[in-house]
């Protein structure tokens, strides 16, 4: 873009985050007037929505030399149908202009929402695009559709008014939680990228686990695990981390297609991962009204199995292979990276101190960026010139942008269920559709959040389903955190299962490898993912949700689990090598396999068979397969792990 819409796009930037600012600290910038919470929430859409027309091409063949006429005027338009709704933001609550809005309201709403599809489409892509078009208007033809998604029809008109005048559609729970938590977190991801505190914590990785046996590998998991909570973006997070860990991985005998898969897995699972999951979290807390730490401890346990599960498959097959770490001579030292970055550590424990001792999560971002601005400019080593600072307010200004963009889009699906009713009804149809039975609707809730992952961010896919699929579910008995949370996981298995495997694909980029070959690797690094969901819907004890001693034995038996799980699928098991080869080899697997599974699997609940029955059932199938595995080897001496 040329200086003069880059300006734009930061001034824009700047403004929405000192008006997220006053609205949350309550500054008082607007003396004598009262912000009321609509208006506060047209003015940030105002302020960011039209930015991905100036940055974000209409086509992905279009050159961006400059800002073409047509996606200024969309720029200009978009603004000024926010700042419309903003300036009559009291009119709209007294005289009820979700179903009696004047003439030019609706037709400044119908702008809008031509607008606001387009915005969408640039900035979640053609899927989301499709979707929201296509639910959005939804209210218009509800009453001439068959039964279980019949609603109660609405004009056009009045359609395009509640999208845009009513606190359930544009403004609904999406937007809402953008303006009210999720900016200052976006914020602080993108101010992340731009300091040395990104440079330290990778940095930290590699002094720590380089050196170990499949040390780039490990590196991986810490450094996107990481990264990946902090920006909420899978793919960005390949991008960042995966062009220092990939080659590192490949240099010390990793072949291509695994290094790709164990990046792409590591860059999932940090989504998944506390204390900050990205975006989503926030509008999980916000749909289900409970405090967003209740969020991320729900979340701890099942994340740090899956991250336990890709470590074990990685040490087992560098002990297999005989792969060392890099040399110590060749990774940053730990004295020395902790000399010059060590001040980093205290914006992390701000952070943390805040979201879960004084419970602040909308302040929170903004003080831990204040932190880390300040400490980046104290230190001369990272400290940003004029160039670089505004680099740095330009990306925070994109990556605002597209995320309110995207999210005020999908809060079209949600007003045209709510106002033709079916988001009530809905969820007994699909009970009923279910025959009733809780399996069934199990797996089609994870079906549909797998299909739906494909084309949408998790974000939106998580919102789509939080609205369909979730009350079916809660109805149906399952705990409703438990339920939230198995459709987040289930939209994030699309980032690693073709065909779509958007993570898989990015990393064999890096790593040189065919795309589909790493997206098998992924799924099979990844396999956690497909379980865990399960395990913490039908006995919520694995999202610390129960009584103590359950809580205990659950995690316990679900870590011994994974161990096995993981050895499994590698072929060898620690402390005893490898498991055999040909078929006997394969049966021992397949046997080990079986028995991490029923330990894993958490008993109580639905599940009908107690903890004990379910370990027990596991350590015979482990000792029946470790007795074959023998079998299958006899010539060759147990290999230590």
């Amino acid at each position: 873009m040329s200086p003069f819409w880059r300006a734009v796009t930061a001034a824009s930037g700047l403004a929405a985050v000192m008006l997220a600012l006053n609205k949350i600290l309550n500054l008082g910038f607007f003396v004598g007037y009262t912000l009321l919470d609509n208006t506060y929430l047209y003015l940030l859409c105002a302020l960011l929505v039209g930015l991905v027309f100036l940055f974000l091409p209409a086509t992905q063949s279009a050159r961006r030399d400059a800002v073409p006429w047509y996606d200024a005027l969309l720029y200009g338009l978009t603004v000024g149908v926010f700042g419309y709704f903003a300036f009559n933001g009291n009119r709209i609550l007294q005289e009820a202009w979700e179903f009696m809005a004047p003439t030019p309201a609706i037709a400044v709403a119908l702008v809008g929402w031509l607008l606001l599809l387009e915005a969408t489409r640039r900035a979640g892509g053609t899927a989301v695009f499709v979707v929201v078009a296509l639910i959005s208007t939804y209210p218009i033809f509800a009453g001439v559709m068959p039964g279980p998604i019949s609603g109660l029809p609405q004009p056009f008109t009045t359609t395009a008014a509640y999208h845009f005048t009513s606190s359930e559609s544009v403004l609904g729970i999406p937007t809402r939680a953008f303006g009210e938590l999720v900016i200052g977190f976006v914020m602080f991801g993108a101010v992340l990228q731009y300091t040395g505190a990104a440079t330290f914590f990778n940095n930290i990785a590699f002094a720590l686990f380089g050196v170990v046996r499949g040390g780039p590998a490990k590196v991986s998991i810490f450094a996107s695990g990481l990264m990946g909570s902090v920006s909420g973006s899978v793919v960005s997070n390949v991008l960042t981390t995966g062009v220092v860990t990939i080659p590192a991985m490949k240099r010390t005998g990793f072949s291509p297609a695994y290094a790709g898969g164990v990046e792409a897995c590591a860059s999932t699972g940090g989504v998944l991962m506390p204390p900050i999951m990205g975006a989503t979290a926030f509008v999980m807390a916000a749909f289900l009204g409970v405090p967003y730490t209740a969020v991320i401890t729900a979340a701890l346990v099942p994340s740090l199995l899956f991250y336990f599960g890709l470590f074990v498959q990685i040490d087992c097959y560098a002990a297999k292979k005989g792969l060392r770490g890099l040399p110590r001579a060749e990774l940053p030292s730990i004295a020395r990276t902790f000399a010059e970055g060590w001040q980093y550590i205290f914006v992390f424990v701000l952070l943390v101190w805040m979201l879960l001792v004084l419970q602040q999560e909308a302040l929170a971002p903004f003080y831990a960026t204040a932190l880390l601005l300040l400490i980046n400019q104290v230190w001369a080593r990272h400290r940003l010139s004029w160039k670089r600072l505004a680099a740095l307010v330009e990306g925070v200004s994109r990556s605002l942008a597209e995320l309110a963009a995207l999210l005020a889009g999908v809060g079209l699906i949600i007003g045209a269920l709510s106002v033709t009713g079916l988001a009530g009804t809905l969820a007994n149809d699909l009970v009923y559709l279910a025959g009733n039975n809780i399996y069934v609707l199990l797996v089609m809730g994870a079906l549909t959040s797998f299909i739906f992952g494909m084309g949408m961010t998790i974000t939106a896919c998580y919102i789509f389903l939080a609205i369909v699929l979730a009350p079916p579910l809660v109805a149906a008995g399952f705990d409703k955190v438990a339920v939230h949370l198995f459709m987040m996981y289930w939209g994030m298995v699309s980032f690693i299962t073709p065909p779509v495997a958007l993570a898989s694909f990015v990393a064999a980029g890096i790593a040189g490898a065919p795309p589909l070959k790493v997206g098998l690797q992924s799924m099979r690094l990844g396999s956690t993912m497909y379980f865990v969901p399960f395990f913490f819907v039908l006995n919520p004890a694995l999202i610390l949700r129960g009584e103590p001693l359950d809580i205990v034995v659950v995690v316990a038996t679900a870590v011994l689990g994974i161990l096995l799980i993981g050895s499994a699928l590698e072929g060898y098991l620690l402390g005893f090598g490898r498991l055999g080869q040909g078929a006997l080899g394969l049966l021992s697997r397949v046997l080990l396999f079986a028995a991490g599974l029923s330990m894993a699997l958490p008993g109580g609940g639905s599940i009908g068979l107690s903890h004990l029955q379910l370990a027990l059932a596991g350590v015979g199938l482990a000792a029946v397969s470790l007795l074959i595995a023998r079998l299958a080897r006899p010539s060759s001496p147990a290999l230590s792990g």
